[in-house]
């Protein structure tokens, strides 16, 4: 991660009033950094440490489209935790499918682009990280078609503009499996747990996160994003 000697982190979590970003916050505040919470709703954000302490962030409310309004404040940031989404199960209807490409992928996307010509411009010398959170349903099912089509979308965007943005950013996806949330209430793994190990593998130093009970997600996702480096590599232009 980040060189964190001189000052804190300023860490921003999208989808932050949801179970993982909240989880997130909460261990990035036992590291000391600086919290911004990205939300799209109004209702404030309170969150404790373990002893019960409030724990200080500042919260931002914004909207999926206008991320170019976020420009300002992602001046100052050093990790940015890409994490919102939506699930709309089984609907598969024209609302539904134009809802979940936009929230899942294209927001995302647009996000980590804005986010890279930020870092370009940085003059504190600092490289900056982006986290994205693609989910396991990027190759496994996840029982609902739309949930998985947008999820995978983005794995290939990410995977499509992964060679040029790495010269300003460092990139980390995160490939998780199903932990217990508003999206997911069923997931077997609490959210806490994952973020936990997210920081963790972070700390190795890995750009592909993967914190899942599906063995085979270990397996088959770094072979899935070899792939798809290869073949762009193959046939992109210089």
């Amino acid at each position: 991660m980040p060189d964190r000697s001189s000052e804190a982190l300023c860490v921003a979590v999208t989808g932050a009033s949801g179970a993982l970003g909240q989880a997130l916050l909460r261990r990035w505040h036992q590291r000391g950094a600086r919290l911004i919470a990205l939300c799209h709703g109004d209702a404030p954000l309170a969150l404790q440490d373990p002893e019960g302490r409030p724990i200080p962030l500042r919260q931002v409310r914004w909207q999926v489209g206008e991320e170019a309004a976020l420009e300002p404040l992602l001046r100052e940031v050093d990790v940015l935790v890409i994490n919102h989404g939506v699930n709309v199960r089984g609907d598969c209807g024209a609302d539904a499918t134009a809802c979940s490409l936009e929230v899942n992928a294209l927001s995302a996307w647009r996000l980590l682009e804005l986010f890279a010509a930020v870092a370009r411009r940085r003059e504190d010398g600092r490289r900056a990280e982006v986290w994205v959170n693609t989910s396991e349903a990027e190759i496994q099912p996840a029982l609902s078609p739309l949930y998985e089509v947008s999820k995978r979308l983005l794995g290939q965007l990410l995977s499509l503009r992964a060679p040029e943005l790495a010269s300003r950013l460092r990139l980390r996806r995160l490939v998780l499996g199903p932990f217990r949330s508003a999206l997911n209430p069923i997931g077997v793994m609490g959210a806490d747990w994952v973020a936990g190990q997210i920081l963790l593998q972070a700390d190795w130093d890995w750009g592909l996160i993967i914190v899942t009970p599906n063995p085979l997600t270990y397996v088959l996702m770094p072979l899935a994003s070899l792939g798809r480096w290869a073949y762009v590599s193959l046939l992109r232009r210089a």
